[in-house]
């Protein structure tokens, strides 16, 4: 091979080095790129997001039951528990046919033999005292 071509051939190779490179660079950057629209530092995370990240195993978690009309509601928070505890019997059960049922107000009063506006108020009125007992339990931590 004459000294021209040979060189020619090691131009080529040389462009098709750089253009080889010139894409496996642009490749990373744009992957990069791609993650960082989805990825999040755990310093920038809410308490409530990292909380969903964290796993607890069983025999650490807190489970406990409530007994509202024949049926049992699982309580997974030991602070929850003991407020929903506190409440009076009627409150209680209004709460918990509300929240972990999904009953309207009219339903709970058919199960309760109570009005609807009676039931609405028992309701604010125990949403109100729980909120207390957990504002108070956290000012103790």
């Amino acid at each position: 091979m004459d000294r021209k071509t040979e060189q020619s051939k090691r131009h080529q190779f040389d462009a098709y080095c750089k253009k080889i490179l010139r894409n496996e660079a642009r490749d990373a950057y744009d992957e990069r790129k791609r993650r960082q629209g989805k990825e999040v530092l755990f310093s920038e995370m809410s308490p409530r997001e990292l909380g969903k990240l964290s796993f607890t195993p069983e025999y650490f978690r807190f489970e406990q039951l409530l007994r509202v009309r024949g049926i049992d509601f699982i309580v997974n928070d030991e602070g929850l528990f003991e407020a929903l505890g506190a409440l009076s019997a009627q409150r209680r059960e209004i709460v918990l046919l509300s929240y972990y049922m999904g009953l309207t107000d009219r339903e709970i009063g058919q199960v309760v033999g109570m009005e609807r506006a009676n039931v609405q108020y028992h309701r604010s009125q125990a949403l109100k005292e729980l909120g207390n007992m957990l504002d108070e339990m956290e000012d103790s931590l």
